[in-house]
């Protein structure tokens, strides 16, 4: 089973370079995975379906934010509200370059304190429009949103610290023990993978490889297009954005004072979006508000159905690898085993010679590996253990969970795994396969760095 598995693994990887289109490959892998655990033709097309809708009910939280934010954008860009918000904004961004390093350090900001998902929905929905103007292509915005926030930010996770205790639970480690060695790894990684992201991307728009096209789930509009159909008057615009405003730094105070983090954040912003589109819209349209709100709604669905459909096969592929399968198929496995992934993960360690050197790259292999899962926390706890068969001093256990907790965050967490990048790829309305692709490069050669600076902090101790 494990053979199996491993092989469509490959096959989908490759289909992802290849950008053939993977969601038909992940389909098709999930019912012969089906067919070889159950031997049964009808179990293997079932398991499709509850594959399927396991991974919707793990993103639906997700799509209703996307949903919300998108729709309540929509309103503010037609009533003109839009135009008065972003206006002090255009003064910071005025061209692509400035454009990448601020959206991105707004946003890694943001995530330490509310994690990236909310943060990301959040800083979007108000600093994509001025990024447009200023010519950074949409794709752009995402990867920048992305690195800063799913890989940087979060292989921290500094300030809410949940990364770094679940590693530290794993290694049987004092928190602060991890913290420490994880800051110059973090560092090194970030610095990395976000320079060498921007030269990238850079030269893309400067050979025209990359334009406002690229990517795009839906002809490109400029946000001007979509503005102010019937204006209001200027005075009240400026009023309706004070409020907007307020209500959205409530949030932000919200957030911070009464530590509401994760899915009560997405939950906050999702609800305080709903209530902002529904007034919004009664001040601009009054007549029409009560016929016409739904339509907003509608549209948001829409909107976020066409970027979430195709990633659902491929995440529940990879679903698969971890606890789903258990529920989908049963105990197929053999006693002990936490999932396909997993397993795969530890029969890597055992495969190996046990000294320090070996460990940097094993623990490589495990946290790429396990981050498949689009977490990036399904393989800490394997990394933490592991770390103790490696090397014996506490500082020296430190450095390696911290580049185990480094590699699966940024894979997983994450910045190459389609449906963890789902967030930023969405409210750019962009394609998460084609944010993947580009993010590729710049995370490999960014672990590649970090990897050796693990090892040299190995030698230093």
């Amino acid at each position: 089973m494990h053979v199996v598995y491993f092989f469509l693994m490959v096959v989908v990887v490759v289909s992802m370079i290849l950008r053939k289109d993977t969601a038909v490959v992940c389909s098709i892998g999930i019912f012969l995975l089906g067919l070889v655990a159950t031997k049964s033709f009808i179990q293997a097309v079932g398991g499709i379906f509850q594959a399927f809708l396991y991974t919707l009910d793990q993103l639906s939280g997700l799509i209703l934010v996307i949903v919300m934010i998108v729709a309540m954008t929509e309103v503010l860009q037609k009533s003109g509200v839009n135009e008065i918000l972003v206006a002090p904004f255009t003064k910071l961004i005025k061209r692509p370059s400035s454009g990448f390093w601020m959206v991105g350090l707004t946003v890694f900001v943001f995530s330490f304190f509310f994690w990236p998902s909310p943060a990301v929905a959040l800083i979007g929905a108000f600093l994509l429009p001025v990024a447009i103007r200023a010519g950074m292509p949409p794709l752009v915005v995402a990867i920048s949103m992305n690195l800063f926030g799913h890989g940087f930010a979060l292989a921290g996770d500094y300030v809410i610290q949940g990364t770094p205790k679940l590693t530290a639970d794993a290694a049987k480690l004092p928190i602060s023990e991890v913290i420490h060695a994880s800051v110059p790894l973090v560092l090194v990684m970030g610095v990395v993978t976000t320079a060498v992201s921007f030269v990238l991307l850079c030269r893309g728009m400067k050979l025209g490889t990359i334009t406002m096209e690229t990517g795009r789930t839906e002809p490109f509009r400029d946000t001007k297009e979509k503005s102010i159909q019937r204006p209001m008057k200027k005075t009240l615009r400026i009023l309706l954005a004070i409020l907007v405003a307020v209500l959205f730094f409530m949030v932000v105070v919200a957030m911070l004072f009464f530590h509401v983090q994760g899915e009560q954040a997405s939950a906050l912003i999702t609800g305080i979006s709903l209530m902002t589109l529904i007034l919004i819209h009664f001040v601009y349209d009054r007549k029409q508000a009560l016929q016409h709100t739904t339509r907003y709604l509608v549209n948001g669905f829409q909107f976020a159905f066409r970027i979430f459909t195709p990633v659902i096969p491929i995440a529940s592929f990879f679903y698969l690898g971890g606890s789903l399968f258990f529920d989908v198929y049963g105990s197929i496995l053999p006693k002990g085993s936490q999932g396909l992934i997993f397993d795969l993960g530890a029969a890597l360690a055992e495969m190996v010679t046990l000294t320090p050197e070996v460990g940097v790259l094993l623990i490589t292999g495990i946290g790429i590996i396990s981050g498949l899962d689009g977490s990036g926390y399904a393989g800490i706890s394997l990394i933490g253990q592991l770390s103790h068969l490696f090397v014996h001093q506490t500082s020296d256990i430190a450095v390696l969970s911290a580049w185990g907790q480094v590699v699966s965050i940024w894979v997983g967490g994450g910045t190459i795994v389609p449906w963890a990048l789902l967030p930023a790829a969405a409210i750019c309305g962009v394609d998460p396969l084609e944010v993947a692709r580009r993010n590729f490069w710049p995370v490999i050669i960014g672990c590649g760095v970090t990897l050796l600076v693990a090892m040299l902090l190995l030698r230093l101790h």
